[in-house]
Parts: structure tokens; sequence; C-alpha cells
């Protein structure tokens, strides 16, 4: 029985005739295999309380027949939808499981499944602790659907991240891989679209319309959640109202009745910036419900907690106060998100703020590359053979804000690698007469 991700009305049909079918036998491995996709393909879009009460069934067989491996498969799609904290402990428990039983699939099913729900509810730290082990494991066993999943969110930790520019790569991989799944690519199609949107470079939009086209027919949240949050920011960013409503009245009554408190809490916070009914804080969750009940200053901090420097920012333009949107500003021109921080400006503008900063100052326009004064510092001594961590050290800044710094001179040199800076630093006079 096969399980099509994107289709999961066909997935049910024959799970659930596998099930008519194998019910009326005595219970054995076939049917423990056919709740278990049953459970797969509930989760998958997002009915969390019928895929739980499936993988029970599965589990229950399972262990009666000793049958490790759909022990394995069942725990994860359990996981999968319990509370965040149980469900990772049970991730781990089942991870580890896997590895020792030696079972390679099972393995790329749920370290796949984990980076997944880390990234989806934003819990970064969980997926960057099992991302590369995972794209490692999964490579060297040739599991090439959950190697491409495990890219795909990747692409939407490093997004999140502000990492923008090794985001774009890393879903250009997701999009270069023939026949790619429909799941990671719509993710690889938002995440470049998204990167494009917030910098104000062209052509995000069909990007955007494709994971829409591809997203839609499913009518799992999801993938049309995804989307539509995607969909709902660029209309913001471009100063559409409408193209914001319409990206949000296609998945937000389906993210209540199904009480994803993230996807609810994600479109709510667009309503509530462009002033249309729906941006209650009720039903959402972590910041975002911060967010929506007017506590921005704390919303902020712990957005910024999580390693999300644009969503950090974004939390502080729902202040009325000139110093948070003072900083809002210059943290999204630091990203180099011009749509976004053009939109504080003007609201700075309009309570009176003089003395705004207006794109890349004199000292950027010197150089052909466009690189800060900061930049040119950080690029000196990246060609002096200096990792990050000592950077840091040396200009006493943080290490992810030179990971920042260094993630804007590969892009405005374009670059791909570290080594690959090094005719720019020589054209700019930065590499001693040594090197």
């Amino acid at each position: 029985m096969l399980w099509c991700p994107g289709r999961t009305k066909e997935s049910a049909a024959a799970a659930a005739e596998a099930i008519s079918l194998l019910e009326p036998l005595p219970p054995g491995r076939e049917l423990s295999k056919a709740y278990a996709k049953m459970a797969m393909t509930c989760a998958a879009a997002a009915r969390d309380e019928e895929a739980v009460v499936w993988a029970k069934r599965s589990l229950e067989i399972a262990e009666n027949l000793d049958d490790t491996e759909t022990s394995f498969y069942a725990t994860a799609y359990l996981a999968t939808c319990e509370p965040e904290d149980e469900g990772f402990e049970r991730f781990e428990q089942t991870l580890g499981g896997a590895q020792r039983a030696g079972c390679a699939e099972a393995v790329g099913r749920v370290v796949s499944s984990l980076v997944g729900r880390a990234v989806r509810t934003c819990r970064y730290e969980v997926a960057a602790r099992h991302l590369d082990l995972g794209l490692e494991y999964c490579g060297a066993h040739g599991l090439e659907l959950s190697h491409l999943y495990l890219l795909a969110d990747r692409a939407r930790l490093e997004l999140a991240q502000g990492r923008w520019s090794r985001a774009a790569e890393t879903a250009a991989l997701v999009l270069g891989v023939p026949r790619t799944s429909t799941t990671p690519r719509i993710m690889a199609l938002v995440v470049l679209g998204l990167v494009r949107a917030r910098r104000g470079d062209p052509g995000h939009r069909p990007l955007l319309d494709e994971a829409w086209a591809l997203a839609e027919p499913t009518e799992e949240l999801p993938r049309l959640g995804f989307v539509a949050v995607a969909r709902a920011e660029a209309g913001w960013l471009a100063g559409d109202p409408q193209a914001v409503a319409s990206a949000i009245q296609a998945a937000l009554p389906l993210a209540l009745e199904l009480r994803a408190g993230w996807f609810v809490g994600e479109l709510a916070q667009w309503c509530r910036r462009v002033d249309l009914r729906g941006g209650s804080p009720q039903g959402s969750c972590g910041p975002y419900r911060l967010q929506l009940a007017g506590e921005w200053e704390r919303a902020s901090a712990l957005w910024t907690e999580m390693g999300c420097p644009y969503e950090a920012a974004l939390a502080l333009m729902d202040s009325d106060e000139e110093e948070p949107l003072r900083r809002a500003l210059d943290a999204l021109q630091r990203l180099e998100a011009r749509p976004a921080a053009a939109i504080v400006a003007r609201r700075l503008r309009e309570r009176g703020a003089r003395s705004l900063p207006r794109g890349p100052r004199p000292a950027t326009r010197k150089n052909q590359f466009g690189l800060t004064r900061r930049e040119l510092d950080v690029l000196a001594l990246v060609n002096a053979g200096l990792q990050n961590g000592q950077i840091a050290d040396q200009l006493v800044v943080s290490v992810r804000t030179v990971d920042h710094h260094v993630e804007a001179i590969l892009r405005k040199l374009g670059a791909r690698t570290r080594s690959d800076t090094q005719a720019a630093a020589k054209v700019l006079g930065l590499m001693g007469p040594n090197r």
C-alpha cells in the first residue's frame, strides 16, 4: 500500500480499503502496517486526533507481534501529534531505538519527521541538533526522500535564522532534484520566494504561485498554511491588503478548525497588520500569542532568544513608540530586508521622527561591491584565516552577528565559499602582500 504525499484522499481511501479487508482476520503485521499508514495520512493533513487513534492501534498490534520496524513508524506518527515536549521526547527514544536496531529506513523517516516537527513549531535548537547527522545518515544509506525533506527543512531553518543566502542556496538544491516530491518542492519554492520578497528582489511571485498551485489541490493545512502565510507576507510587503486577505481566507478557517496554534498565530498576525477581522490571539501559540495580545516587547525578546531576527524586528513594529521602531528599522537594515525597513521608516516619519538612515552609508557606496565598513572589517579577517568565533572575539560582537555579516558578504560578492572572497579582498586592498 503506497502513501502519496500531497494526495491524502487517495492515500486515505487505499488505507481504508486495506483496513476493511484485514480487520475481519486475526490481527497481523499487515493490519498493523495499514493502521500505521492511515495514521501517517492523517498526520500529514494535521488531523492529529485521528492520527493518534490509528497510531495507537498500530502500535498495540506491532508490540504484540514484536514487529519493531512498524512500532518505530507508529511511534513516530504518535510523536508528531503529541504536545511538543512529550512528542520530542518520544521522537528521541524512537530514533535511538531504530538506530540500535539497524532499521535504516525507519531512522530516515523518524529523523525527518522529528526535524520537520521541530521546524514547524519553531523549536529550532531541536532541529539544528539533528539536521546534519540526519542528512549524513540518509545520504549514506540512500534514503533519498528523507534526505530531500531534511534539505527542505534546513532551508526553512536557515530562513528563520536570518541566513537568507544559505536558505536560498539550500532551496535551490531541492528544486534542482529531478522529480522532487511535492512537499519538499513546496517548501523550497516558499523559502526562495520569501528570500526574494524580503529583500525586495524580483521573481518571488511566480515561485509562490507555483507553490500554491501544488498545495491547493491537497486540501492539507501543512501545505496550504505554509504557502498562505508566505503569500500574506508578500502581499503585506507589497502594500496589497487584498492579497493578504485572499491568502488568509484560504487557510485560517482550516487552521482554526484543526486547532493548529502555530498556523493560527501566523495567519492572525497578518490579519492584524492589515486591520482584518481574525487578528485575535485566541487559538494561537508561542510568540504570536504575545504579539496578538499587544505584548510586542516580550514577543520580540522571545523571537530573539529563538534566534529569529526578522520575526523579532516585525514584533517591534507593532509598537507605536519611536524607540522600538528605530530598533526594528536597524535590525531590518542589517538583514537587508528593504521592503519591511521602508514600512518602518514610513511609520517613523509619520510620527515625526528625524535623522533616519536612508539606505547604504556613503562609505558603503565607495566600494563597487556595496560592502559596509563593518563588512569590510569582517572580510579582511575572513581572508586572514580567522573563523567566525575568532572574528567575534576580535571585533567584540556576537558570533551570530558575524554569521550575518559573512552571509551578507558572500551574497554581495556572489561567492559560495569563504575562499571565493579572496579576489574581491585583493581588489579592495584587504589582503597583505604575502597572501
